[in-house]
């Protein structure tokens, strides 16, 4: 028998931190995940625990680390989570970190130690890094994107199972993911972030959309032209339905005011785009 391949690590492992600048604070809560890769084989094939880093271990680093080290910006942080795995351990090749936020702002504004969680997208970033390489990607879930016009669907490929009306008006909605692979680093992580997002969001509101393939064309390369810093980019664009109410039967006509909102089942279109 041959082991193939394994890398193991430790999940879900929440965190936060309040920064603190004079009388103004800010919080940082996330959620991480590191994954060792190298020489563990004989874990498995010999159950020889000496070279294995517990995962309890690995949890007690992202808390030190995270006092020393975690600032406004996520992915500094995982490259210093990479760098402390790979300078401690000589066996471990690769390392992976991925770090979601759940993001928290002021409550009020000029309020400078309450917090409200009100917004559903979620920043992360996933890195995996040797001594020599690392791929380095940033993102953001569940960004929720609807406009209430100029969206159709026509044209599409029809047989006898298509019951699906062609349509010039209708609402479109989506809990966007978007990834991108960074290229270089940007002068600051979070106006990157910042840049991208609002990049996306004009084609989205201001051309017509003749399908969710097309728009999410447009956006990624609206994302792109505003980002130098990267690569490419991967948008998941789920179909958020919004149906129409028929109100025929009760005398009445709905002109495109009446829907019932639903995510089951749902359309999903992805794609990547690059330079």
């Amino acid at each position: 028998m041959k082991l193939v391949t394994h890398r193991y690590g430790k999940s879900r492992v929440r965190l936060m931190k309040v920064l603190r600048e004079g009388e103004a604070h800010a919080i940082k809560e996330l959620t991480a995940r590191v994954l060792l890769e190298g020489d563990f084989d004989r874990s498995y094939t010999h159950a020889d625990n000496a070279q294995v880093v517990a995962t309890d271990t690995m949890k007690n680093t992202l808390y030190v680390l995270a006092h020393e080290h975690l600032g406004a910006e996520n992915e500094p942080f995982a490259q210093q989570i990479a760098r402390h795995f790979l300078d401690r351990h000589r066996h471990v090749s690769h390392v992976t970190v991925e770090l979601e936020e759940r993001v928290w702002t002021r409550l009020p504004p000029q309020q400078p130690y309450g917090f409200i969680h009100s917004e559903v997208m979620r920043p992360f970033t996933r890195l995996r890094a040797s001594r020599h390489t690392q791929e380095h990607e940033s993102g953001v879930r569940d960004v929720i994107l609807l406009k209430s016009t100029a969206s159709g669907f026509e044209g599409f490929h029809r047989d006898e199972l298509t019951t699906l009306p062609e349509t010039r008006e209708r609402i479109l909605a989506s809990a966007v993911r978007a990834t991108w692979m960074w290229a270089s680093e940007p002068a600051s992580y979070r106006a990157a972030q910042r840049t991208i997002l609002e990049a996306m969001v004009v084609p989205f509101v201001e051309r017509y959309s003749p399908s969710v393939q097309a728009t999410l064309w447009e956006m990624a390369t609206a994302a792109l032209e505003a980002c130098p810093e990267i690569a490419r980019i991967t948008l998941t664009m789920p179909n958020l339905h919004c149906l129409p109410v028929d109100l025929t039967k009760f005398g009445r006509t709905n002109k495109h005011e009446i829907f019932v909102p639903t995510d089951e089942p749902h359309g999903d279109i992805e794609a990547t785009v690059s330079r």
